[in-house]
């Protein structure tokens, strides 16, 4: 039986990919290992939406050609987000490379690629679906993926060109995938997709996000959290609010990417909408839940953006008061728009820029977090996430904060936690024994 180590570098999308990678090779006759001494294969699932994220899978890729020279029979492949991107550019730059996949469909192709005797190459535009088995790292939570692509055309991002047009899977295979998840004690799972709020636009007939959120809700009854990433600011209607403020199931928390706090910066963006715009669906969100947690994305030095409009973004997150943020300088993408746009900001000003950001950030977070002391919290245990304490369990709130905590609690449980203590990026408590 040959075997296979899957490296992923990137986000839940490209996580969820390896998972398929790994189901569509094990039905094939393929054991997954871990241990890259032992394995045949080696498969790099790569993201490319930053220049760093690819260096990464350079880097490794790099060090995987001395390996391969001491063993010629080991073979190498490049899947995912940069293998689509790169496509066979890949091949020439490492000779030692046996095989590129992009995103989608493709995934599937990878066993037909490896019994192959020469390179192989299946980077297509993304038109379909994957539809495979998928092999699971938890056994409470999981990834469903209910959609691919976007059809946003940001000028910084390379989505569009590396996972294609928006198209979505059907309700009633979404339900299916929830039920047998559900079965098999599954008590977390997250929806998947790039701008997952625009869901079933293009379905016939169309179902809205908030809809499917309906559907899943009636599937599974209390008996199962949903959370769901990444959503996209001109996708929140008064239909999702109401979703999010009235259905159980459906976790309290919601990752709303601005990338900017200036009208003007997010119109060379290409965002679709404004300051004013996004801070109304803001104001949607939270006077339907004013516990909702709200998280979000930022670029720090976008082509052209003066201090005035880094100002913008500062004072925005001084008003929205997000309960943490994702922020990163601007990384130009060859083929996408900013690449080309004028004034490019120097690398020294946008790493200040960051870091004042982040600055900012830490304090909001810290401040909102202390409000929490005293209170009590579900946590969805998971003692993967305690890693500085090993005498400390860990999980995870309705709202998404991690939560360290005295105790004694069994894994993909369900419990109740009375918060002692808050810093900046997670809270500690004390277990509340079951009576």
């Amino acid at each position: 039986m040959p075997k296979v180590k899957i490296v992923t570098f990137g986000c839940q999308a490209n996580e969820l990919d390896s998972a398929r990678i790994a189901g569509t090779l094990l039905a094939e006759g393929y054991a997954v290992t871990e241990d890259e001494a032992e394995a045949d294969v080696i498969l790099l699932n790569g993201c490319s939406i930053r220049e760093k994220a690819e260096q990464k899978l350079y880097s490794r890729l790099g060090s995987l050609q001395g390996l391969k020279a001491e063993r010629p029979g080991l073979r190498l492949g490049v899947a995912g987000c940069l293998g689509q991107r790169a496509g066979e550019q890949l091949l020439r730059r490492f000779p030692g490379l046996d095989l590129v996949v992009g995103n989608g469909e493709h995934l599937t192709e990878i066993p037909r690629l490896l019994a192959g005797r020469g390179p192989g190459v299946a980077v297509s535009e993304p038109v379909g679906l994957f539809d495979g088995a998928v092999v699971r790292d938890s056994r409470f939570r999981a990834w469903v993926g209910i959609m691919e692509g976007c059809d946003h055309f940001c000028a910084f991002c390379v989505v569009p060109f590396t996972r294609g047009r928006e198209r979505s899977r059907r309700p009633e295979d979404i339900l299916g995938e929830v039920r047998d998840l559900q079965a098999r004690g599954y008590r977390e799972i997250t929806l998947l997709g790039q701008t997952v709020n625009g869901y079933g636009k293009k379905l016939v007939p169309p179902v809205t996000f908030a809809a499917l959120l309906r559907l899943i809700d009636a599937e599974v009854a209390g008996r199962m959290r949903v959370r769901f990433t990444t959503s996209h600011p001109v996708d929140v209607t008064p239909e999702l609010a109401e979703a999010l403020a009235s259905l159980p199931c459906v976790c309290e928390h919601i990752h709303l990417p601005v990338q900017s706090g200036s009208s003007r910066t997010l119109l060379r963006m290409a965002r679709g909408y404004d300051r004013t715009d996004y801070l109304s669906r803001i104001s949607l969100l939270r006077g339907a839940l004013p516990d909702l947690a709200i998280t979000t994305d930022l670029i720090a030095g976008f082509p052209g953006e003066t201090d005035a409009e880094f100002e913008e973004t500062l004072s925005l997150l001084r008003e929205v008061r997000f309960d943490a943020c994702f922020a990163f300088k601007f990384s130009a993408r060859s083929g996408t728009p900013a690449a080309e746009l004028p004034d490019q900001v120097s690398e020294e000003v946008k790493a200040d820029r960051l870091q004042r950001l982040l600055t900012l950030q830490t304090a909001i977070s810290l401040e909102k977090n202390r409000a929490l002391v005293g209170g009590r919290m579900e946590v969805l245990v998971d003692r993967g996430l305690s890693k500085r304490d090993s005498g400390l369990g860990a999980g995870r709130t309705r709202q998404n904060r991690i939560v360290h905590f005295r105790g004694e609690a069994t894994e993909g449980s369900l419990t109740m936690v009375d918060i002692t203590e808050a810093n900046s990026h997670h809270l500690k408590g004390v277990l509340i024994p079951s009576p």
